[in-house]
């Protein structure tokens, strides 16, 4: 691979390993008739491990090739763009500067970042870590967005500041969005509440204590998934 690999390069790679197969994959578990899927944004079937091998191969790729991948109507291209942030995001050298300008970058394009899979791809690690020691503001715009990706974006985000123990956003946009409206912003609250409470059991309990009774069930279930069968017995019968 050269060291200026392109987005039109990545494209052709991918077109090369779709398959009729594959796609019929897609459209079981993202629930769409492949038949009429939406030119401007579908899938071709390239299976994601592919997808992510080649982002690993393109991880040299510059932020304005990124951003033309991103504007593609493939899927799997939008998650190889979220792939390859993800993994300059996470590597070893990447300075602040350049953490901050792929945060930059998908919080500026997040209307190509239009599904849970490639908001769970990047928030992380990308807009998580470029707020590790800088305010975190825009998680709280986000939270309060129309848009259900930037709502998952703000929680999802939070678990780059869960990993390194510091919970306090995790439980104040949790509280935020604890009623949500959208089942996949519900369940990915879920998941932050249960990786914070294995760092703080103590205070995840409080939480559930305070907001379990109004919390909506697929929220509640991710929550409590790894807690003792008899509290979650006990949150579960709140909710009767």
């Amino acid at each position: 691979m050269n060291e200026s690999p392109t987005a039109a390069e990545f494209l052709a790679r991918l077109d090369e390993q779709s398959s009729d197969e594959e796609l019929r994959k897609y459209q079981r578990y993202f629930r769409f008739d492949a038949d009429d899927q939406d030119p401007d944004d579908h899938f071709i079937g390239v299976r994601m491990g592919t997808v992510f091998a080649l982002a690993k191969e393109f991880r040299a790729m510059s932020l304005d090739e990124i951003e033309k991948l991103m504007d593609s109507p493939v899927h799997e291209a939008r998650a190889g763009a979220m792939s390859i942030m993800e993994k300059k995001a996470r590597n070893r050298r990447a300075t602040p500067e350049e953490v901050n300008a792929l945060a930059e970058l998908y919080l500026r394009r997040h209307d190509r970042v239009n599904d849970w899979d490639l908001v769970d791809l990047a928030a992380h690690h990308v807009v998580g870590r470029s707020l590790r020691e800088r305010p975190r503001d825009v998680l709280y715009t986000l939270a309060g967005s129309e848009n259900p990706w930037e709502r998952r974006t703000a929680i999802v985000a939070t678990a780059h500041f869960i990993a390194h123990g510091d919970l306090d956003d995790a439980f104040a946009l949790s509280e935020i969005l604890l009623e949500d409206d959208h089942e996949l912003v519900q369940k990915a609250v879920g998941w932050m509440l249960r990786a914070a409470g294995e760092a703080d059991r103590e205070r995840l309990l409080a939480f559930l204590d305070a907001h379990a009774a109004r919390a909506p069930r697929p929220l509640l279930r991710a929550a409590i998934e790894k807690l003792p069968p008899d509290v979650r017995a006990h949150y579960r019968s709140l909710k009767s």
